[in-house]
């Protein structure tokens, strides 16, 4: 197996808090914190608002997943690449966007559903950075990606949680999982990605199943969350999905998969969170813009 050798791992430092005795110090600390919040989101959603739109698209790539994000100032993101079958497609639509440089890639786990146009993409564009978990699997798919990420010298950094992929003004990327060292299953090492702009926030979950959802210290809340491993039941437990209180969800699945995803289940637990469920296999690609304020469903 290749070695990739530009990881670069990033270290947290541990935040302090400090606690105050007297009840009436403790009270003005809370309406004073509560004040700076606010003004926080207003000075956010002000930025944000200036600078301008962030369009997401959730790609209809059958039975696999990939997102691709167009950011604010003219950076891009791509979040995995389908199958194998899917690299021209993603090629495409990126190309037809008038896009040649991806700026962040993220490969959420080896998978081949996930990873399958990885290599195709990452040789059609510039690149510059790409975000991994340290994990490897023995496929030829695997092995495609790694000939083309050392054939274009591209920096790769490890996928972790706590890790921020960028900061600029009133948007950031941070990287919420995976959260330990090893797992039992592949899925669980999956890069959860969270994507903030002004007050809207998207969350991408590759196929995190429940076990990684658990561990899961960060804010999960959000507008709009791609859900865990194609809506299976071994992903989106009650407890996780009550806590991104997502206005819309998003299913990325094929058409008449012999995997018989998603699961109803699974819908329905969305549905009663109070999202509205959508799915690249009935709706084909999903796209959503923000303004920093609001987020909206759009057409391209």
């Amino acid at each position: 197996m290749k070695k990739i050798c530009k990881f670069i791992l990033p270290m947290m430092a541990s935040a302090l808090f400090a606690g105050c005795t007297a009840d009436f110090n403790q009270a003005m600390n809370h309406i004073s914190d509560f004040t700076q919040n606010t003004e926080n989101t207003k000075n956010a959603e002000n930025t944000a608002q200036a600078a301008g739109t962030l369009s997401v698209f959730y790609l209809d790539v059958g039975q696999g997943d990939s997102e691709f994000i167009e950011l604010p100032g003219g950076k891009t993101m791509l979040i995995d690449a389908g199958t194998s079958e899917s690299g021209d497609y993603i090629i495409d639509f990126i190309h037809e966007r008038g896009i040649s440089k991806l700026d962040y890639v993220v490969a959420t786990h080896p998978h081949a559903d996930h990873i399958g146009g990885m290599a195709d993409v990452l040789k059609a564009f510039s690149i510059g950075e790409i975000y991994m978990p340290d994990v490897t699997h023995d496929t030829k798919t695997f092995d495609r990606m790694l000939d083309a990420i050392e054939e274009k010298n591209i920096t790769v950094k490890r996928a972790k949680a706590g890790i921020s992929i960028f900061k600029d003004g009133s948007m950031n990327a941070e990287l919420l999982a995976p959260c330990s060292d090893s797992y039992e299953e592949l899925n669980d090492y999956s890069a959860v990605v969270k994507l903030n702009y002004g007050s809207t926030s998207f969350l991408f979950m590759g196929d995190a199943e429940e076990l990684s959802e658990n561990e899961i210290q960060g804010n999960v809340q959000c507008d709009v969350v791609k859900v865990g491993h194609h809506g299976s039941n071994t992903s989106s437990s009650p407890g996780f999905v009550s806590r991104t209180k997502a206005k819309y969800a998003v299913i990325c699945a094929g058409r008449d998969n012999s995997y018989g995803l998603p699961k109803d289940k699974i819908i329905s637990r969305w549905q009663n969170a109070g999202a509205e469920v959508l799915r690249t296999d009935i709706d084909g690609t999903i796209s959503f813009t923000s303004d920093g304020r609001t987020v909206e469903r759009s057409d391209f």
